[in-house]
């Protein structure tokens, strides 16, 4: 089942996906734009990975690591679909990160991957944004490149795990103004989803409402004030977002 939450009339509903817009909880149809998108759920930790697609990984000229690449990601960086992200005025290379966002549905600890699967609750897509100039270190992504206010757009949908037939072979597409930009699939993960599990779950505890940022594909390319980025994940829907300068955020 698809299920996301939205604001609407001052209040929070639970809505699910309709042919002419989004069906709140209660029966009432709206169209997209007439409702506020919130994240699908209430988001605990946010792990995110780099570099976690080899293409991606050559792309930006890294080769491949010795144990996954992960950071966290702080609870005023997530946005929901039709949302809006600001590019900061300084800077000249802004690009989106399509991912597959896995959410944790019970508490793992010193899982092995063989059960991980079991601890996964169901998917949403993520568009997770980086700001290249702000980057000290690829293994050590700094604060000001990964936990923008804003900079993680997840949804529309969460999906239960029981709905998405192969995990493992999903393809991800981004469109920047209508143009095809990225496009991959997760059979291409360096690590999966449950050496991924396993990994996180050895040292610490991943609860119920934790995501996984699994990494985005090759095909990044600069975006700036204006641009629609449109992401797509088999199964899970499309999310929209748009990038907006530092001169639209200040008040009038």
């Amino acid at each position: 089942m698809m299920r996301g939450r939205v604001a609407y009339a001052g209040a929070i509903h639970e809505a699910y996906p309709h042919e002419q817009g989004v069906r709140l909880a209660d029966g009432r149809v709206r169209r997209e734009d007439e409702v506020v998108w919130l994240a699908p759920i209430e988001v605990g930790t946010i792990f995110a990975l780099g570099l976690n697609y080899a293409e991606h990984a050559k792309e930006l000229q890294f080769s491949k690591q010795e144990e996954p690449l992960v950071f966290l990601k702080g609870p005023g960086t997530v946005l929901g679909h039709r949302g809006v992200t600001r590019r900061p005025a300084d800077v000249t290379f802004m690009h989106y990160e399509c991912e597959l966002a896995v959410v944790i549905g019970r508490t793992a600890q010193n899982v092995e991957r063989e059960n991980a699967m079991q601890h996964v609750a169901g998917y949403m897509i993520a568009n997770d944004y980086a700001i290249r100039d702000y980057l000290e270190n690829y293994y050590r992504p700094n604060l000001r490149v990964k936990n923008r206010d804003g900079g993680t757009v997840l949804g529309p949908w969460f999906v239960d795990a029981a709905d998405i037939a192969d995990v493992t072979q999903l393809e991800l597409r981004t469109y920047v103004n209508g143009t095809r930009q990225q496009c991959g699939n997760t059979r291409d993960l360096v690590t999966g989803i449950p050496a991924l599990i396993e990994y996180l779950s050895g040292f610490m505890t991943l609860a119920p409402g934790d995501v996984i940022l699994t990494g985005t594909p090759e095909g990044i390319v600069n975006v700036n004030a204006g641009d629609e980025v449109v992401c797509e994940i088999d199964g899970l829907g499309r999310l929209v977002n748009t990038i907006a300068s530092d001169a639209d955020f200040r008040p009038a």
